[in-house]
């Protein structure tokens, strides 16, 4: 039986590396010369640099008539106990004479947290993943972000004594984020993001898969158009995102929602091409519509929906004929507000190529009922017509049996 030992000690050996990586990030100064950071709830302690230690000094607050309350000065230090966020401020020693010997400014905070990560993948050669902190700790704060990949091939680990340690890139635009450029779809990476300020650090240990964190882009240029003569089709078009490089091994798949702008609730269609043809919309009625994408074959999430498009199906003929003569034999209909509620009574428009298939449909079906009726009276009139033959022939054979008793026999000839 294989000790569990040797694999606890790699994971305490890769703790303590990530956590000793952390404290030796930590730099010494925050940039703010003349400031002190202090925790929240403990004792603070001011030196007085630049006075003689047997020498008494005062110690004053800037903007206050007195010093904290509890506060105490030691040896020419000042303490000050069970330090809160009020505590905060400027304060500077002077010598018996009111000269001034030293001033700092006293700030105040908490430790960092373990740190929220989420992490999401745009296309399938890069991911980025994203932060926030748990606590708010009122510090400057800074972030350690690194990966390595989980599994390596014996080529990596030759070449990789450390696990293939890299950074994740921050992006000095775009604060509590940062990215793994020329990632590989199939591995899994371990995501160290560290929270640092001046009082110390912590740190979040991240495993993800590409698989998981995939969510593409939404898709660009969506374009609706009305069809000529088809009153209730929407042509809609669109590209894949740019940042999804159009590869034959990874395709991605797309989700078509649409709605008349006037109803709240949308008719959704999946396909895989890059466009489609609506064809149960609204005649006259303005449709709005947006397109999502995901993985071809369903990895990850789907995307957000794109941007709306809208357009218009072109109206029935016979109808806007019918509405313009209503408008003109109704004048005082003009004044009225136009309703936006949707007519409940049913939608009797339809185009051309449906009314087409509908008679072509019942020219069929009447020419299979004519054909049944007239197969049906073909057989009722053989049936009629072999019942008369079966009748006529008992009748010849009795007349012939009658004629031959009535002749006279041989002997009686005789």
């Amino acid at each position: 039986m294989r000790s569990p030992i040797p694999g606890l000690v790699r994971v305490m050996v890769f703790l303590a590396a990530a956590l000793a990586s952390a404290s030796l990030a930590i730099p010494e100064g925050w940039g703010e010369e003349g400031v002190q950071y202090g925790q929240v709830g403990t004792d603070v302690t001011l030196l007085c640099t630049g006075a003689h230690a047997s020498s008494p000094v005062q110690w004053r607050r800037a903007g206050a008539m007195a010093l904290p309350e509890g506060s105490a000065i030691q040896q020419g230090a000042l303490v000050l106990p069970h330090a809160s966020l009020a505590t905060a401020g400027t304060y500077s020693c002077h010598s018996e004479d009111g000269g001034l010997l030293h001033a700092v400014s006293l700030r105040l905070g908490y430790l960092p947290g373990v740190p929220f990560v989420s992490c999401r993948a745009s296309d399938y050669e890069n991911f980025s993943c994203s932060w926030t902190s748990s606590v708010e700790t009122f510090l400057p704060t800074r972030y350690i972000t690194t990966y390595r990949k989980k599994s390596l091939t014996g080529e990596e680990k030759r070449r990789n004594k450390n696990g293939h340690v890299g950074p994740c890139l921050q992006d000095p635009s775009r604060s509590g984020t940062c990215t793994v450029h020329g990632s590989e779809f199939w591995s899994s990476y371990r995501l160290n993001i560290t929270e640092v300020n001046p009082l110390g650090s912590s740190f979040r240990l991240l495993d993800i898969t590409m698989q998981a964190i995939i969510k593409p882009d939404p898709p660009e240029g969506l374009v609706v158009e009305p069809i000529p003569l088809a009153p209730r089709r929407l042509h809609v078009s669109w590209k894949y995102p740019s940042s999804w490089p159009k590869e034959p091994h990874f395709q991605l798949r797309f989700r078509l929602q649409y709605r008349p702008v006037i109803h709240r609730s949308w008719s959704v269609v999946e396909t895989v091409n890059l466009s489609e043809v609506i064809t149960d919309a609204f005649a006259g009625l303005e449709h709005v519509v947006q397109v999502s994408a995901k993985d071809f074959l369903d990895a990850g999430n789907w995307s957000e929906w794109s941007a709306e498009a809208r357009a218009t199906p072109v109206r029935d003929l016979a109808t806007a004929a019918s509405e313009e003569t209503t408008t003109d034999t109704s004048p005082k209909s003009l004044a009225e507000e136009p309703s936006q509620a949707p007519n409940p009574e049913p939608i009797t428009r339809s185009d051309p190529l449906e009314k087409m298939a509908i008679l072509v449909s019942l020219g069929i079906f009447a020419f299979f009922v004519l054909a049944a009726v007239l197969v049906i009276t073909i057989l009722i009139w053989l049936r009629v017509r072999r019942h008369g033959k079966d009748e006529t022939k008992p009748h010849n054979f009795l007349v012939a049996a009658t004629h031959l008793k009535a002749l006279p026999t041989e002997a009686q000839i005789l």
